[in-house]
């Protein structure tokens, strides 16, 4: 089993950043894809960024393109997502998830944390 655990959620003001963690533990996750994806209540979840564990390859929605980078620290098994140049309709629930084939599709990820909140507000 794979727990997965997010941490830097909070308030911001519109055009802040935030970084998000995704600390892993109980197995490796160095074969794992790792994604990020937010939901807000009412609405499915949405894709917003993953990376690869083969090469690293990154890939973002259009949404966040330019605002948010992903990256990911194998040796501490953590995956970071630093969020700039923040958006009231970035407002939502963070989750990251762990898949072994896993990129925008949230059913191919198998682990998921619980998420943490990020609310964008004046």
């Amino acid at each position: 089993q794979l727990q997965l655990v997010e941490s830097g959620g909070g308030l911001v003001q519109p055009g802040g950043s935030l970084r998000l963690s995704c600390a892993a533990s109980g197995r490796t996750f160095i074969n794992y894809n790792i994604g990020w994806f937010r939901q807000v209540p009412g609405k499915e979840r949405e894709f917003v960024a993953t990376i690869s564990w083969r090469d690293r390859a990154t890939l973002y929605a259009d949404s966040v393109k330019g605002r948010f980078t992903i990256s990911r620290d194998n040796a501490k098994n953590t995956v970071y997502l630093q969020m700039n140049s923040l958006r009231p309709e970035d407002t939502a629930i963070y989750y990251c998830a762990a898949g072994i084939i896993g990129v925008k599709n949230p059913e191919d990820y198998t682990y998921w944390g619980q998420g943490t909140p990020v609310t964008v507000s004046s």
